[in-house]
């Protein structure tokens, strides 16, 4: 019978690790740029996750003369403020906030097709 005891795994959590990983990644925060298909061809851009101590008016005007494209700020009850711009500007938004120094490349994840 001492042998069937010994058999019986101990209590082993397999998402202890991920748990833990989790917690610290909280501390990562991501710049999440999407795109967001509209009517037909029409396409809008979001970012979100910038700090909040930018001045989000002031990239947006950046980013609007920049890629001649219209755009604006949203403030989201769940995320937060939001830069909306007309078109697919993924490429172009993730370069012009690295070459500002807004963000590092390394904290930028892009989403969409």
């Amino acid at each position: 019978m001492s042998e069937i005891d010994l058999q019986i795994p101990s209590a082993f959590d397999p998402f202890a690790e991920a748990n833990a990983e989790d917690s610290s990644a909280g501390s990562k925060e991501y710049v999440h740029i999407r795109i967001q298909q509209r009517n037909g061809r029409k396409s809008l851009t979001t970012v979100q996750g910038l700090k909040k101590e930018f001045s989000y008016n002031k990239i947006l005007k950046d980013l609007k003369k920049e890629f001649c494209c219209n755009g604006t700020v949203v403030q989201d009850p769940e995320l937060g403020q939001v830069i909306q711009l007309q078109g697919d500007q993924r490429k172009n938004v993730s370069t012009f906030l690295v070459q500002a120094g807004i963000v590092k490349k390394e904290r930028i994840k892009i989403h969409g097709f």
